[in-house]
């Protein structure tokens, strides 16, 4: 997809890996995960796997290679060079990549940015995040922003007495359709969506509305209303349009850009050689680690003697300045840099 300058395979550990994600069992979870990527994770429900993460609330785990058994926080701590030399990922990975399936509609919630999350929550990172929809129910929608603009009173009183849906902004969705979230922008995932989420490397969501749910203890979810409404925006929302999207075709492979901000780039491959001898040249630059989340089909990579192969659902870390390899299958998969 992208050749550099040759690089010796003799020393070099930028090579590729697979990784293993972290499950998590929210309430509202299904089980295609399990049942549509493979992940064979004993959770039920299970409403998310973290695919590439050091999170400390979920760090994913390497699963083939050198680094086979750490954790991918552990790979990073003894090779900060694989981040790249961008400025956002000067000693940490930005990024956190989700596969997220929600069978019942998730809270009404907002996130704080940057700024807010560095003064208020021990200087952590905000969250601003995109979705990509891999499949959807008919009747399918998620929440984006608000019909009108209000006021911090409105809403409060809208939440105490459960009428807070009247205000919200609901978009139809589709498979295939691409959703912007800054940091900020009350938001909710509904019923029958099966996302990739690509966002800051952040675990603070600040709840609104969570449909007076109880967890399997009986519990009522935690709201955490005062700081939403501090870091939520109560202006009117434009409804959110899909982007302009060209695919870009080269010999056995195609391409388009799905979404381009300060914080993450992602991109759209569909890879599809007939005949093994038509690999794609694949190099990741100094740039920049690329993260390829394979959302459906296989393929093999090729590097020097060795081979790595990937199917639907699986994760790989690709390390700035790479090793040289060929790609080979038929697979669509999302390519994600900062």
């Amino acid at each position: 997809m992208y050749r550099t300058n040759r690089n010796s395979l003799s020393n070099k550990q930028n090579k590729p890996f697979l990784l293993k994600p972290v499950g998590k069992d929210y309430l509202w979870g299904g089980e295609r995960l399990n049942d549509d990527f493979g992940k064979n994770i004993p959770m039920s429900p299970l409403a998310e796997t973290w695919e590439c993460s050091t999170h400390p609330d979920g760090p994913s785990t390497v699963v083939s290679g050198t680094f086979k058994g750490m954790t991918l926080t552990e790979v990073l701590k003894r090779h900060p060079e694989f981040l790249g030399t961008h400025p956002r990922t000067q000693g940490e990975l930005p990024i956190l990549i989700k596969l997220i399936d929600a069978k019942q509609d998730l809270s009404v919630q907002v996130h704080p940015d940057d700024e807010y999350a560095a003064a208020h929550e021990n200087g952590q990172l905000g969250k601003t995040e995109m979705w990509y929809v891999l499949d959807a129910a008919p009747e399918a929608s998620l929440v984006y922003g608000l019909h009108h603009k209000t006021d911090k009173k409105t809403i409060r009183s809208a939440i105490e007495n459960g009428k807070l849906e009247k205000y919200l902004q609901k978009v139809s969705i589709k498979k295939d359709d691409v959703f912007y979230i800054e940091a900020g922008t009350i938001h909710a995932i509904g019923a029958g969506a099966l996302i990739a989420e690509i966002q800051e490397n952040s675990n603070l969501t600040y709840r609104l509305y969570d449909y007076d749910r109880v967890d399997k203890n009986g519990r009522k979810r935690q709201l955490h209303v005062d700081k939403a409404l501090e870091v939520a925006g109560l202006d009117s929302s434009a409804e959110p349009h899909q982007p302009m999207r060209v695919l870009k075709y080269q010999p056995g492979w195609a391409s388009e850009l799905l979404c381009r901000c300060k914080y993450f780039q992602v991109e759209r491959i569909i890879l599809n050689t007939e005949k093994r001898k038509d690999k794609v040249p694949f190099q990741v630059g100094e740039v920049s680690f690329n993260v390829l989340l394979c959302l459906s089909g296989c393929g093999i990579m090729f590097y020097g003697e060795e081979v790595l192969l990937f199917f639907k659902g699986d994760c790989i870390f690709v390390p700035a300045d790479s090793v040289e390899m060929e790609i080979y299958g038929k697979a669509a998969l999302l390519k994600v840099s900062c």
